[in-house]
């Protein structure tokens, strides 16, 4: 049997990576390098990263249509292209600002003060906020197209483990983002830093292209491996049967019809947004707190530390699979386990604030270890969408799921960004600390509570495996 299918996940783990790189550019250099030239506070960083969300969550509920009808192929190559561009228009917003207030270099965009700094400060948010908005677009079909990929080349028992092996890019990238991006962006510019990190979109493209093609049509997945990949279709009258060409097409309506739809889009909304504020404000976090720069050796190494630990959820995806052979149990009863397990870990991160009086290290390795968990969590609950809809609604439902934890994100990201210039502006308390680090203990309560609410609530809906099957 030939393992072709190893190479397409290499190749969704190399986009997922890409895909981590270019969003955590602006995290990596906004406090050190765009804040003092633009004027920025902690609520005009929050705008931006809502905003982001937002687009992204709307983005995500067409996404995953946009995947079923342009094929994987095609659409794989919109998506990359598209937020790769948007990575790169990053790099213009600098000269778009100057040009309106009529300055001519950041030295001067910096110096500015009084009304002049307003105005820097707000069109520049503006023109972040254009640049990002397309970055989103592009970046909502990554997941969509990858899961759909990932449910054409395996079987269902091995679905989690591939999703949690190419999710894993997702903490790879998070983890070459500090070791790259603050060095590059300090060596040359933080627009540099933009154009370079989204360059490397395009060159996976062309990799894509001569790479992807559907098992059935591959010249290098022999009869073996075709015959494992379509293993379980057709088994046991579940959601893989083979689809009936005069169906009726399903809408994206018909979809929130489903419980199971809802299970999902829930699950989503509670925990995206934990992952995104650890990946979006870390860097602040560290500086805020304990005045550490992400261009220096020690904020590097820390950075580099905590996205290590999140490497840790490669070993999320195969929980399941050793339940199922251990147990007997079903995929959907195994994996809904395992994600309770991983459920409990965040609670690390309410450690977080107190053990961070000791030594930045120990808050760092919490929220490393929660971040860990996510991804886990992450992988299982995607392949939850596989273990219950057909193919041709997979793609669809993963960006419903995906708007709603865009939606969540949002609303987390802009909370936090308001908090922390609240909490600063009048030196707010909250169980012994004040000021902004009050602000963040607050945010760190909720991410540690959020996946066990999700869990709970995703239990209520799909107590049990019930594929879809009248679709």
């Amino acid at each position: 049997m030939t393992n072709y299918r190893w190479s397409i996940v290499a190749l969704l783990f190399v986009a997922t990576t890409i895909n981590y790189l270019d969003r955590q550019v602006l995290s990596l250099t906004w406090d050190e390098f765009i804040k003092p030239e633009f004027h920025w506070n902690e609520d005009n960083y929050g705008t931006i990263t809502s905003i982001f969300s937002i687009v992204y969550a709307i983005s995500m509920l067409f996404a995953g249509r946009f995947i079923d009808w342009m094929g994987t192929k095609k659409g794989f190559l919109w998506a990359i292209g598209v937020w790769s561009i948007g990575a790169c228009l990053h790099a213009l917003c600098g000269i778009v600002t100057e040009q309106y207030v009529g300055l001519h270099t950041a030295a001067e965009l910096t110096q500015a003060v009084g009304d002049t700094a307003v105005v820097i400060s707000t069109v520049s948010m503006y023109a972040f906020i254009v640049a990002r908005i397309v970055l989103a677009i592009g970046e909502a079909g990554n997941f969509p197209a990858a899961i759909k990929v990932t449910a054409e080349y395996f079987p269902k028992k091995d679905r989690a483990f591939a999703t949690s092996i190419f999710n894993a890019g997702a903490s790879v990238g998070a983890l070459l983002a500090p070791l790259s991006i603050p060095p590059l962006a300090k060596a040359t510019s933080w627009e540099m830093a933009f154009i370079i990190i989204g360059a490397l979109g395009f060159v996976w493209m062309a990799f894509w292209v001569f790479m992807y093609k559907k098992p059935e049509a591959h010249p290098k997945v022999n009869a073996a491996e075709l015959e494992y990949i379509l293993s379980d279709r057709d088994a046991n009258g579940d959601a893989e049967k083979a689809e009936d060409p005069n169906k009726k097409k399903v809408t994206l309506m018909d979809c929130f019809k489903y419980r199971q739809t809802w299970s999902f889009a829930f699950g989503k909304f509670m925990t995206d947004g934990v992952w995104w504020f650890f990946l979006f404000w870390t860097p602040s976090y560290l500086n805020t707190q304990f005045g550490i720069k992400t261009s220096e050796g020690l904020g590097i190494a820390l950075v580099f530390t905590l996205y290590a630990i999140t490497m840790l959820s490669i070993y999320g995806g195969k929980l399941p699979s050793i339940i199922i052979r251990k147990t007997g149990q079903d995929p959907y009863a195994a994996r809904m386990k395992a994600m309770l397990i991983f459920a409990f870990i965040p609670l690390l991160v309410l450690l977080a604030q107190p053990l961070g009086t000791i030594s930045p290290w120990l808050p760092v390795i919490m929220i490393g270890l929660g971040g860990a968990a996510h991804q886990s969590w992450s992988a299982n609950i995607f392949s939850t969408v596989g273990d219950m809809f057909p193919k041709s609604a997979i793609a669809t439902v993963t960006g419903i799921g995906g708007m709603a934890g865009g939606l969540g994100s949002m609303l987390l990201q802009k909370s936090a960004g308001k908090l922390f210039v609240h909490a600063g502006e009048t030196n707010m308390q909250f169980l012994g600390f004040e000021g902004k680090p009050a602000g963040y203990f607050i945010i760190f309560c909720f991410c540690a509570i959020a996946y066990l609410i999700g869990w709970m609530v995703m239990k209520s809906l799909v107590p049990k495996y019930k594929p879809i099957t009248d679709m």
